[in-house]
């Protein structure tokens, strides 16, 4: 069975496009269109349907689907093992990352990590904490970072401490220079949410509910699914929000908008690498795990544990 032809047969179910198939594998649509046909003639049997703009799979392009991703996957691994035997690593690197790491800090480890490996491709997925683990535990990629511990037992979790939740206004707020503000005042204004799922939301609940405050007391105005979407809701005056200092640090120094300290200590939260514990990592997630685990101590602050700690806890 042609692995090319499973390749584009794979982008196709993945995108759920002929044309966005195309395009990622650099084809044209009949070519795209032609791979498809030979594949369907091979195995005697439909593969997709064309359902208004969306093309899925048949039942039996389901389950060829299954098989074909896990034959490609074994086809990268051969060829970074046989890298790594060389001495020399390449090929491509999914990795998972939730909003907050995915946009401040996975970038600066991926720049440190490709000096190193000149020919070493990373593809940088960014999702909600949930979606991300999910990811990682199916095996759609192999690494995720994240900014909540999710519980499921067949996750491993690599602990770092690097984030901070604070309190942002517009700049003409009435809180704009107060300098703290308690938890049970928040009920009095309102307030925009990132969506379930969010690893920013999670740690938020808890530390309010630390305090005393449930989500439910809180006016939500808003619910969006990006930080830089409430970024923008609260430069525009919708209302005020929690999120992580490093998505409005900038905006605070420019005057943009108002970072106000929460009474009763700092909502401090750490981020988490993860990985499935009973898959054998690639030569490629072992590398880039193990560049991460040495460069972390100097990337972010904090002390570093293997499977430990409390998400979202609060500290004075």
């Amino acid at each position: 069975m042609d692995l090319r032809r499973l390749e584009v047969f794979c982008r196709v179910v993945d995108l759920k496009s002929f044309t966005k198939a195309a395009a990622a594998a650099r084809l044209s649509q009949p070519s795209v269109s032609d791979h498809i046909r030979l594949l369907e003639e091979e195995v005697g049997e439909k593969l997709l349907d064309r359902l208004g703009r969306e093309t899925l799979p048949t039942p039996a392009g389901k389950i060829l689907y299954r098989y074909a991703a896990r034959m490609l996957k074994l086809r990268d691994e051969v060829k970074q093992s046989l890298s790594e035997f060389r001495g020399h690593l390449s090929g491509t690197l999914i990795i998972g990352a939730s909003t907050i790491p995915g946009t401040y800090l996975l970038p600066r480890i991926t720049e440190s990590f490709q000096l190193q490996h000149p020919d070493v491709r990373i593809k940088l997925q960014v999702g909600g904490t949930e979606k991300i683990a999910e990811d990682v535990r199916v095996g759609h990629v192999e690494l995720g970072m994240v900014g909540a511990r999710w519980k499921d037992p067949r996750l491993t979790f690599r602990e770092t401490s690097g984030d901070e939740l604070v309190l942002a206004v517009p700049p003409g707020h009435p809180w704009a220079r107060r300098r703290s503000v308690r938890a049970d005042e928040l009920g009095d204004i309102p307030l925009i949410i990132r969506e379930e799922g969010s690893g920013t939301l999670q740690v938020m609940t808890e530390a309010l509910a630390a305090r005393g405050l449930d989500l439910e007391k809180l006016r939500v105005v808003a619910e969006f699914g990006s930080t830089e979407a409430i970024r923008q809701g609260i430069k525009h005056g919708l209302g005020a929000s929690i999120l992580s200092s490093l998505a409005v640090h900038e905006d605070h120094e420019r005057g943009a908008l108002r970072i106000i300290p929460m009474a009763g200590g700092r909502i401090l939260r750490s981020f988490y690498l993860i990985r499935r514990k009973s898959r054998e990592a690639t030569p490629l997630a072992q590398a880039f795990w193990d560049h991460f685990c040495r460069e972390e101590p100097t990337a972010f602050a904090g002390k570093v544990k293997e499977d430990g700690g409390t998400p979202g806890s609060t500290k004075p």
